[in-house]
C-alpha cells in the first residue's frame, strides 16, 4: 500500500471524505455485532473520537479480540461520510495493526463513569481519560496565552531561581534543600553547620519569584515570571498544592491603579482566549461536570470589575451577618484576613461580578507593600472570582527605603539576607507594582473542576509525591 502521511484525529474530523487516510491512537470503546465493529479512536489531539468501521469479513477474530479499551492501533482506510449521528466522517478500515495490546482485566480505566477520586489513585493513567485530556489541552492553551499576552505588551520573561535563601512571603513554610547526610548532620555550637552544605548556607525551594522579579523590573522596566513555586504548608484542601505554578509580573513606574488595570485586562484576555481556542473541551467539561461553566466564563467579560476597599467590604459582610442574610463559619471584623467564604459572598451574592479588594490592614499583608498615609493600611489588591475566591494577589510595592527598612525591623526579619533587595530602594528607587496569579487557581475557574489536584498532571500534596 502506498505510503500515507498520518493525520491526527483533529485533522481527520475536519477533512473532506473520499481520501485514503492513516490514523493512530488509543481505543476508547468498541461495540458492534457479528458483521461489523465500531471502534472509537482517540489520539489526544481533540476531545472528539474518530469512528473506525471494521467489517469482520476483513479482519480476523484474533485481531478483533485484541482491540480492547486502551489498546493502541494503526488504521489505514478510506475517510467516508458517516451514516451515524455524532460525527461527519468516519474511517472505513482496510488495514488495522494493533501496536500495543491492553489487558482488559487489569487496565484501570475500564469503567465508563469513573470518579475523579478514583482517578487520583491511578494518576499515572488518568491522563488518558477524556476529562484529563481536556484539562491538559486547556492548561497548555492557557500557558501559551500567558506568554503571548506579556510578549505582545513588551514584557521580558525573567527566569527566577527555584533554590533561594530568601522567604519572600515571610511565612516560613519552605522546603529545605540540602546535600547533608541527614544521619550525620554536622553541628557547630549546637546548631546545624550549613557551611558544610552544598551552598554553604541554609537554602530552600522558592515560595515566590517576586523579590527577584523586582530586580528585573527595575532594570528592564516590565518583566514576568512563570514557573513552579513550593509551599510546605500542611493543607489537605481542594484549593492547596505543595507544588504549583505562578505567574508574577512586576512593572516599574506602575502605581496601584495601573496594577489593577493590568490584572483585570490579563484575566479577561485569558478567559477570552480559552473560549476562542478551547471550545470543544470547555463544552465537554460544561456538560459533564459544571453546567454553568460557559455562562460563568462569559460573565467576567465585557464588565468592569468592582473595586472595593477592604474597610468597605468588612462593613458589607458585617451588615449581612447582622441582617441574618448569611452565617459565616469564620467571624469577620476589621483586621481579619478574609476566608474564601467571605470573598465568595462579595463576588457571588453582593456584587454579582468579580471584585478587586484594595487597601488592606498592613498587619495582615507582606512587608513589601506600600503603606498608605493613614499608617494602618497598605496598597494591596486581591482579585476575587466567582466559585474560586482570590485568584490574584498583588500590590504597589514600597518604594521608600526608610519605610521598607522600618517595616522589616518591625517584623523582626533579617536585613542581612535582604540587603540585595533593599538595594533597589537605595539606587534609583521608583514607584513599581506587581501581582501573582496562581496558575492552578486560574485553571479551576476556566475548567470548572472542583479540586485543584485535578488541574495539574502530577499533584504534590502532603504524603503524596508519586512519579
Amino acid at each position: 500500500m502506498e505510503a500515507i502521511r498520518r493525520k491526527k484525529v483533529k485533522e481527520l474530523l475536519a477533512s473532506e471524505p473520499g481520501t485514503e487516510v492513516l490514523a493512530k491512537g488509543w481505543v476508547r470503546t468498541k461495540r458492534g455485532n457479528k458483521q461489523v465493529k465500531f471502534i472509537a479512536l482517540n489520539d489526544g489531539s481533540t476531545i472528539n473520537n474518530i469512528q473506525i468501521v471494521a467489517s469482520t469479513d476483513i479482519f480476523s477474530e484474533d485481531l478483533i479480540k485484541d482491540i480492547t479499551t486502551g489498546a493502541s492501533l494503526e488504521v489505514r482506510g478510506k475517510l467516508v461520510e458517516s451514516l451515524g449521528s455524532g460525527q461527519a466522517v468516519e474511517i472505513q478500515a482496510e488495514e488495522i495493526k494493533v501496536l500495543g495490546t491492553c489487558d482488559p482485566m487489569r487496565f484501570p480505566l475500564q469503567k465508563k463513569d469513573t470518579s475523579l477520586e478514583y482517578l487520583r489513585s491511578v494518576a499515572h493513567m488518568r491522563l488518558r481519560t477524556n476529562t484529563f485530556g481536556a484539562v491538559l489541552r486547556i492548561r497548555h492553551a492557557m500557558a501559551f496565552a500567558i506568554h503571548k499576552f506579556f510578549n505582545d505588551k513588551g514584557f521580558v520573561y525573567l527566569h527566577t531561581p527555584l533554590i533561594t535563601e530568601s522567604d519572600a512571603e515571610g511565612a516560613g513554610d519552605m522546603f529545605q534543600v540540602t546535600t547533608l547526610d541527614l544521619t550525620k548532620v554536622p553541628v557547630h555550637n549546637g546548631k546545624v553547620d550549613f557551611s558544610k552544605d552544598f551552598f554553604g548556607k541554609k537554602t530552600s525551594l522558592t515560595v515566590s519569584g517576586q523579590l527577584e522579579g523586582e530586580l528585573g523590573a527595575t532594570a528592564v522596566g516590565e518583566i514576568y515570571t512563570f514557573g513552579p513555586t513550593f509551599r510546605a504548608e500542611n493543607s489537605n484542601t481542594p484549593r492547596h498544592l505543595a507544588e504549583f505554578w505562578m505567574i508574577e509580573p512586576e512593572m516599574a513606574f506602575y502605581d496601584i491603579e495601573d496594577n489593577m488595570e493590568l490584572a483585570e485586562e490579563f484575566v479577561k484576555y485569558l478567559v477570552q482566549y480559552a473560549l476562542d481556542h478551547c471550545a470543544d473541551d470547555l463544552k465537554f467539561l460544561n456538560d459533564k461536570y459544571d453546567d454553568g461553566l460557559l455562562e460563568r466564563l462569559q460573565s467576567v467579560l465585557g464588565i468592569a470589575f468592582e473595586r472595593v476597599t477592604y474597610t468597605r467590604a468588612v462593613e458589607i459582610l458585617e451588615a449581612a451577618v447582622a441582617e441574618g442574610k448569611v452565617q459565616f463559619e469564620y467571624p469577620v471584623h476589621w483586621g481579619t484576613d478574609f476566608q474564601s467564604e467571605h470573598e465568595r459572598y462579595l463576588v457571588e451574592k453582593y456584587f454579582g461580578k468579580p471584585v478587586i479588594l484594595t487597601d488592606f490592614p498592613k498587619d495582615i499583608k507582606a512587608f513589601y507593600m506600600k503603606q498608605n498615609e493613614d499608617g494602618r493600611t497598605v496598597r494591596g489588591m486581591d482579585v476575587l472570582f466567582p466559585k474560586i475566591g482570590e485568584i490574584i494577589g498583588g500590590s504597589e510595592r514600597e518604594a521608600s527605603l526608610e519605610k521598607l527598612e522600618q517595616r522589616i525591623d518591625e517584623l523582626g526579619m533579617s536585613r542581612k539576607n535582604l540587603e540585595w533587595y533593599i538595594d533597589t530602594r537605595r539606587y534609583g528607587t521608583v514607584p513599581h507594582s506587581g501581582f501573582g496569579l496562581g496558575f492552578e487557581r486560574l485553571l479551576l475557574f476556566v475548567t470548572g473542576m472542583a479540586n485543584i489536584r485535578d488541574v495539574i498532571p502530577f499533584p504534590r500534596t502532603p504524603k503524596n509525591a508519586e512519579f
